[in-house]
């Protein structure tokens, strides 16, 4: 049985903030992904907190969030998960995580899986939790240094970023601050066909839809697309190796932290 929708942190200006420590005691949530598939990630991540003045730490006992465990049915498992994860990181300032998809599972599901005392912890972690690029912008007013001569990319923005935690214009920001210049995509609320483990269970749709987001992309005439979710460029960067697309695929914190392409661990062997 699904759990009872509750009332939650509805956007980021719904925050609690924590009065901070100087500098700001930041916990940095890696993410899976970026662990396993794309480490670059959360190195420039915790650099680009660094630079923007806190201390960060990376909390040894970290595990995946639950989401893939909720989106499939199991509340029971993915609320043990919460459990964990809220214990490992709620004594911190804050919680950053650079990815709109886990940060969205921290912020606005935690309190719909969790009851009792752990709905009230949820709710308080919840306030902590800030995407990447919400962070460095809104918390922080961090400022990027100047990249000369830089390139112009597309931004794709994820649908648990945008729809669920209203994350637009932060990365767009950041960007120009950096002097990178962003062509939008025609259709940059259309979902890229990945959507976690809806790739796996629909692949012909989802497919169907990575290719649409590629000729979107690549008719900007941007060699590169970024974006905040490293699941969506990696199924992204997969499909346009199978169709010999050359464009590059990076995350948004390695392109501030000034990535000139794609690292040799992301490039896709599929064929």
């Amino acid at each position: 049985m699904a759990p009872t929708p509750r009332k939650t942190l509805d956007t980021p200006q719904d925050k609690q903030e924590p009065t901070p420590s100087t500098p700001r005691h930041v916990a940095l949530y890696v993410t899976c992904l970026a662990d396993l598939m794309r480490p670059s990630v959360a190195q420039a991540s915790l650099e680009l907190l660094q630079l923007a003045g806190c201390e960060v730490t990376v909390p040894a006992q970290q595990t995946c969030c639950g989401q893939p465990a909720y989106n499939n049915g199991d509340f029971s498992g993915a609320a043990r998960i919460a459990q964990q994860l809220i214990e490992s990181f709620e004594d911190y300032d804050y919680v950053v995580l650079p990815s709109g998809s886990c940060a969205g599972m921290l912020i606005e599901h935690y309190p719909k899986l969790l009851e009792g005392q752990w709905l009230e912890r949820a709710h308080r972690f919840a306030g902590r939790v800030y995407e990447l690029t919400t962070f460095l912008l809104d918390v922080c007013d961090y400022h990027p240094e100047k990249q000369r001569s830089a390139a112009p990319v597309a931004y794709h923005d994820s649908c648990a970023g945008l729809r669920e935690l209203g994350i637009r214009q932060q990365p767009r920001s950041l960007l120009a601050r950096a002097g990178i210049p962003v062509e939008e995509l025609a259709q940059a609320d259309v979902c890229c066909g990945f959507g976690g483990t809806f790739c796996a269970k629909m692949p012909a749709l989802s497919g169907a839809m990575a290719d649409q987001k590629l000729q979107d992309a690549g008719d900007t005439g941007a060699g590169t697309l970024i974006g905040g979710d490293l699941g969506c460029l990696l199924a992204l960067e997969g499909r346009a190796s199978r169709r010999n697309m050359p464009m590059q695929f990076q995350h948004i914190a390695e392109v501030l932290r000034g990535a000139a392409s794609t690292p040799p661990n992301a490039k896709s062997d599929a064929s």
